[in-house]
């Protein structure tokens, strides 16, 4: 028997926008409004979270429904993954209904569970039928409330979500976009049991890292795609919102990190999802996010070059000058990034990015390269590192002596390299199983990538340099003459650090070459 399962396109919304919605011309009907109240609960070791599920009883009226979900890959907007749920007679959860779900595995009965937070909300629920491809019917629901812990932290929602209950994923997509066009959404990456733990472990508000990347061995190459670009997607919403709030220097690195990690997925994957909408798509990524560079570089020049040439020349006034007239600089960079972020151009961008990767052409009969898209993700993973692994190689060779052009080519195919080691980790995590198997494979995984990183770094390295470079050349234009006589010596000073970079690099490729790779 198939798992029950649910489709639903999250989006989040200014609560000042959701009365717009309710009135929205798609929405106008009658609207049944009901007050949710959701307890959610695991052990106090944390036994759901560790297995991949959570556990919820929600007050609906005077009903009272147990649900049962596996989290799933991370997502981005749409979440799809099994769910259990069924009627209870109380508040608290009853062992007897973890029958036929996994908790019953888990779990030998409700002994030991404890709340974890609170979800409060108020839900107006409106159905429409008919609608969008093949006549679909979605559940729309408008939610307004907060999460709440027993220590009284609080964290509000606001969002709409869009529960597909019959037709094609594509009728979602459909309705958001029309409904974006009048109120701004975007999209929801945070379940409300995400959003309740990371309330409770004090992770709301933070610049959010690349999370691991939930592949199986029998999983298609298509859906390691899917899995790998909604975890890119996932981390650039998480540190977008923050960026939304105020500047935020290191939301801003991990939100170029996660668009990074997005474009290497198209190199990766280019033969899998290779369709005649595929190159607008990379143009439009590459166009929309080209002035969050030129913030991060200042950022970088500000927090990492500059003090450096404090320390070594103290007595230089125009390196005040200089940081001045950068702080000017970078403060007008942040507000072209906030205003890219805060357009309806990014948002409508996303929005359909999410519906091509979930149902684009690439997916269709039409696909040249179906057996290679359809074929096991291991296989086409193993193939395709083991060619980036022979383009570092090739062009890393007498490294020293390369330009600053082919050293920034050896850069770029280090880094698809590495990324490619770390959305595939995964899948070889151990051939048979065992726990040595296991345990031996993440060795060799973390040797690889950890030489790897050695030798992004010192190419990172040669990389802040001649960004430092240009930013100097760049000043001669208009910039007070003390700020362009530091820049100069910056530029010096930097550059002087070269020869031994080249030296380390060299080192650090030769190093890669000799670890074993971990997919062999």
């Amino acid at each position: 028997m198939s798992e029950p399962r649910e489709t639903e396109l999250k989006l989040d919304v200014e609560a000042s926008d959701l009365a717009r919605l309710r009135e929205h011309p798609l929405l106008a009907g009658d609207w049944t409004e009901t007050e949710l109240i959701s307890v959610y609960y695991d052990t106090p070791d944390g036994r759901l979270r560790e297995a991949g599920y959570t556990l919820r009883v929600r007050r609906d009226g005077d009903r009272h429904v147990q649900t049962v979900k596996a989290r799933g890959p991370a997502a981005a907007g749409l979440f799809d993954r099994p769910e259990w749920e069924g009627a209870i007679a109380g508040p608290h959860p009853e062992p007897a209904a973890f029958a036929g779900t996994p908790l019953a595995d888990i779990l030998d009965g409700a002994d030991g569970l404890a709340p974890l937070y609170t979800s409060s909300v108020t839900r107006s629920l409106r159905r429409l039928a008919d609608t969008g491809p093949a006549g679909s019917r979605i559940e729309v629901a408008l939610d307004r409330g907060r999460i709440s812990t027993p220590d009284d932290r609080v964290s509000p929602i606001s969002e709409i979500e869009l529960e597909l209950s019959g037709g094609t994923p594509a009728a979602l997509f459909d309705l958001a976009r029309t409904l974006g066009a009048d109120v701004p959404l975007r999209l929801g990456v945070l379940s409300k049991f995400e959003r309740g733990e990371a309330l409770v472990r004090d992770r709301l508000g933070r610049a959010a890292k690349a999370e691991p990347v939930a592949l199986e061995p029998g999983m298609s190459a298509a859906a390691a795609f899917q899995a790998v670009a909604y975890a890119c997607l996932r981390q650039m919403r998480l540190n977008e919102t923050i960026l939304l709030a105020g500047r935020d220097v290191e939301a801003l690195h991990q939100l170029r990190v996660s668009l990074r990690r997005l474009r290497s997925a198209f190199s990766l994957f280019g033969a899998v999802i290779e369709d005649r909408r595929m190159p607008a798509i990379k143009a439009e990524l590459k166009r929309l996010s080209e002035p969050f560079g030129h913030a991060r570089n200042l950022d970088v020049y500000l927090g990492k070059t500059l003090p450096r040439e404090r320390e070594r020349r103290p007595d230089e006034g125009g390196l005040l000058i200089l940081e001045r007239h950068l702080e000017t600089e970078r403060e007008a960079a942040h507000a072209v990034v906030r205003g890219v972020l805060e357009s309806r151009e990014w948002r409508d961008f996303l929005l359909d990015l999410v519906a091509w990767i979930e149902a684009g052409p690439w997916l269709g009969p039409d696909n040249p390269n179906a057996a290679l898209r359809d074929g096991p993700a291991r296989a086409f993973a193993t193939e395709e590192l083991e060619r980036r692994r022979r383009q570092v190689k090739k062009r890393g060779r007498h490294l020293a002596a390369l330009d600053p052009e082919e050293r920034h080519r050896v850069r770029i195919a280090a880094k698809k390299l590495r990324y490619g080691a770390e959305f595939f980790a995964a899948l070889y995590a151990g051939k048979d199983g065992t726990k040595k198997v296991a345990k031996k494979a993440v060795k060799r995984h973390a040797a690889f990538v950890e030489a790897l990183a050695d030798l992004q770094d010192h190419l990172g390295d040669l990389n802040d340099i001649a960004t430092a470079h240009t930013l100097a050349q760049d000043l001669a234009r208009g910039a007070p003459e003390g700020a362009v006589f530091a820049a100069g010596l910056a530029t010096a000073d930097t550059e002087a650090r070269t020869g031994h970079l080249l030296s380390e690099a060299a080192k650090a490729h030769e190093a890669l070459i000799d670890v074993r790779p971990f997919w062999r």
